[in-house]
């Protein structure tokens, strides 16, 4: 395996895993053995990360009900110095990282952990709350950023923080917004929004809809059906918004639109947690297999990443973690759907909204 890297491009080339990733746009491309050949996971290690770098969140001056992280007003912040340690114990597979945060001023080191992420040739990108902004904080993020995703919690404090980040210079601007029962209203409000307000008119590269997950002890959301997705997706082709969705929607995306559009069916990644693809890891250094896994089932405890000899052998490969890769995989072996080569299910919520069949 070897890995070639130049100010723009970074590559990995292989007998059976290859890709390239283009630093300033964010294209990418992966294939096994030829062209034809789609691998079910990276043997080397992951391709990004998400890594929570802070937990203290202001939220709108109370605390959210939706947030799966349970976050305060009062959390912790990784360092510059763990976060470099973090770095050097991880494989040079990594593409790119999205940081998690509450407060853009919560962690002081926030800024130099992302300019050592992009030193290093890591491209860095974060979501953000859009609340505690500055001009200055809008200058610095633009500067470093390959993307910046704005949770859309109310519409002003949204969308002049997608008009100022962009208006300083980012490129890649999106909203993220949980689909769910209670917020579907505001889901097409956004379609709307995005056509209509100057602010996202030439600003916004996309809205990004986050399926809901029943995890955090304030969370009251309840999950929407399968046909609420086809007909987001049928508003939002029809008006022509550019949207995208997390890989746990993968499936019910697919279901929707895989007859209709099969270019988009094609480009729909569907989950690449538990040993796929990605890692995530949590604000003391620890390895979960995804950020909602996180004190999930027998994830009640991560692995320490700062503390391991060897990521591959002690993390990525071990037995655990090659256990619940096994178990995502199979996921869909027992559907009776044209789409179930390229989809999976959320092994540890009930979240998939498809009855496996044509």
């Amino acid at each position: 395996m070897k890995v070639h890297e130049t100010q723009n491009i970074k590559s990995l080339s292989s007998s059976k895993y290859n890709y390239i990733f283009d630093k300033k746009d964010g294209f990418f491309v992966r294939w096994g053995k030829n062209l034809e050949d789609d691998p079910l996971f990276s043997p080397y290690g992951p391709e990004i990360l998400d890594i929570e770098i802070g937990t203290s969140c202001h939220g709108s001056g109370k605390a959210c009900s939706w947030c799966y992280k349970s976050n305060t007003p009062t959390g912790k912040n990784m360092s510059l110095e763990t976060f470099a340690a973090l770095l050097d114990k991880l494989p040079r597979t990594v593409t790119q990282i999205a940081f998690g945060i509450g407060d853009i001023d919560g962690n002081p080191d926030l800024f130099r952990i992302m300019e050592y992420s992009r030193n290093m040739g890591i491209i860095p990108n974060i979501t953000i709350n859009g609340w505690r902004m500055t001009n200055e904080y809008y200058d610095k993020l633009a500067d470093v950023l390959g993307a910046c995703a704005v949770s859309h919690y109310n519409d002003d404090t949204c969308f002049n923080a997608v008009e100022k980040l962009s208006k300083a210079g980012l490129k890649q601007v999106n909203i993220h917004q949980i689909l769910s029962r209670e917020t579907l209203p505001d889901c097409y409000r956004l379609l709307a929004a995005s056509q209509n307000d100057s602010r996202l008119k030439k600003n916004l590269k996309a809205i990004v809809f986050l399926a809901m997950k029943p995890k955090g002890k304030r969370n009251t959301l309840h999950s929407v059906t399968l046909q609420d997705y086809k007909d987001l997706l049928e508003v939002a082709i029809l008006n022509e918004v550019s949207i995208g969705f997390d890989s746990c929607s993968a499936p019910m995306v697919l279901k929707s639109i895989g007859d209709k559009n099969p270019i988009i069916s094609q480009s729909i990644e569907p989950c690449e947690s538990f040993g796929l693809f990605s890692a995530y890891i949590n604000v003391n250094g620890d390895y979960f297999p995804c950020s909602f896994a996180e004190g999930v089932l027998d994830w009640k405890e991560g692995i320490s990443v700062v503390n391991c000899k060897d990521f591959l052998a002690d993390i990525w490969n071990s037995s655990k973690l090659a256990q619940w890769r096994k178990i995502s995989l199979a996921t869909t072996e027992r559907c009776d759907c044209k789409f179930k080569a390229n989809c999976r299910k959320c092994p540890i919520f009930d979240i998939t909204l498809c009855d496996g069949k044509t």
